[in-house]
């Protein structure tokens, strides 16, 4: 049975309210009660459209990486070397996390929970994995010189796992601004475009291809 016009309005009302008292209170204080006063709503029919605070979560993530995609798009359009555009990228996530920075703690808490929701990993999470995925996807499609058609394939899943690590470095960075992980992602993404120059030659040839297994085997 498909929604109605009334209950998709009411679903995206509760999730306008818990996604700003997220923002603006953090996860501990943001509960389904205080939600569904704000929003207006009974508390059962908050959790009618979601189940849980890890389901928000969720989808607060999602909106964040909504607005990474607009943004990797900006940059990915100008072109530019693997390093560079890899350099950029991560440099935008930061950005358009940065204002959750305050319960990013909480965040990563919950995401890592088996069979959580908003974990990155969870079939509840496929379309923020998808959207984040695409972003490094178009990354590699579009570098110049081209990525090694051995590397093509699997590298945008390796550079959306090294966005995850940056992402938990970032969660514990206390320095003004993240400069910290501000050059984290300035010092690695130059090492990693000379990786993958250096995947073209012969000796390094059977090191990229163990990489690759692994990956694939973790995969299953």
């Amino acid at each position: 049975m498909s929604p109605t016009p009334k209950s998709e309005e009411t679903r995206a009302k509760v999730l306008g309210v818990a996604l700003a008292m997220l923002r603006e209170q953090g996860y501990e204080a943001t509960t389904m009660r205080a939600i569904a006063a704000e929003a207006g709503v009974s508390t059962g029919n908050a959790y009618y459209y979601f189940p849980s605070k890890d389901h928000l979560v969720q989808e607060l993530y999602l909106d964040v990486l909504r607005a990474h995609r607009a943004a990797a798009d900006e940059i990915l359009a100008q072109g530019g070397s693997l390093a560079e555009r890899l350099r950029r990228v991560l440099d935008a996530s930061v950005d358009v996390f940065a204002p959750y920075h305050s319960f990013g703690a909480e965040f990563v808490s919950v995401a890592i929970r088996p069979g959580a929701a908003a974990n990155p990993f969870s079939e509840a999470s496929r379309k923020a994995r998808e959207l984040s995925l695409g972003i490094f996807e178009d990354l590699v499609a579009g570098a110049s010189p081209a990525v090694p058609p051995t590397l093509r394939a699997q590298l945008p899943e390796l550079l959306w796992f090294a966005q995850l690590g940056v992402t938990l470095f970032w969660v514990q960075d206390s320095s003004s601004g993240t400069a910290r992980t501000r050059r984290l992602v300035a010092g690695a993404s130059p090492v990693v475009g000379k990786l993958v120059r250096l995947s073209r030659l012969p000796v390094a040839r059977g090191v990229v291809d163990d990489v690759l297994r692994l990956t694939s085997s973790l995969r299953g």
